[in-house]
């Protein structure tokens, strides 16, 4: 069984610890906790994990947030693998700092990454994880929140999240995503 594991972020060190890259900070521990390494690649940063029989392929695109379709959907017909198979792997201004929500489905909830993925795929038909970075900004602020890093204290807070959000991705490939919902939801 073959996996599309998408962390979604902007490259370039200036963005590496903004609140936008916490998919890729995620996919960036999951692929250190098996050894592997990304490789820079068509559209995105790839590497391949395997897990009880399961092959992962984690992305980061390297087409900015707002093009992130444009990398899952290459990659999805690439490599094969159905739509049920994909989890996009995202930050979340609706949910608090740290809370992590798995969903089978749903709007891009006008977060600029999934709306490209909705339209390239033109379904709202694919899993998610969306991780809370909360919504602590002005009226108008949200693009500078997003594009901002986090302090000190919000990194601190996002370790034990970060690790659950792993677990949660090697749960969603060995016991789908209902299972999965009903134990990390």
């Amino acid at each position: 069984m073959k996996y599309l594991i998408v962390g979604l972020g902007n490259i370039g060190a200036e963005y590496e610890l903004t609140r936008h890259n916490i998919g890729f900070l995620v996919l960036d521990q999951l692929a250190d906790k098996f050894e592997a390494s990304f490789t820079n690649t068509r559209y995105a940063d790839k590497a391949e994990i395997k897990h009880k029989g399961r092959t992962l392929h984690l992305i980061k695109p390297t087409t900015f947030m707002n093009l992130s379709g444009k990398a899952v959907n290459y990659w999805l017909q690439e490599l094969k693998i159905d739509k049920e198979n994909l989890l996009v792997i995202t930050d979340d201004v609706a949910l608090p700092h740290g809370k992590l929500r798995l969903k089978p489905k749903g709007s891009g909830g006008g977060h600029n990454g999934l709306g490209s993925i909705e339209t390239l795929l033109q379904t709202q038909e694919y899993a998610r994880l969306r991780f809370g970075i909360g919504n602590d900004y002005p009226k108008g602020g949200q693009a500078d929140y997003v594009l901002s890093n986090f302090n000190q204290e919000q990194l601190d807070g996002i370790l034990a999240p970060i690790q659950t959000a792993c677990e949660i991705v090697l749960s969603f490939v060995t016991i789908g995503i209902e299972k999965t919902m009903n134990q990390f939801n």
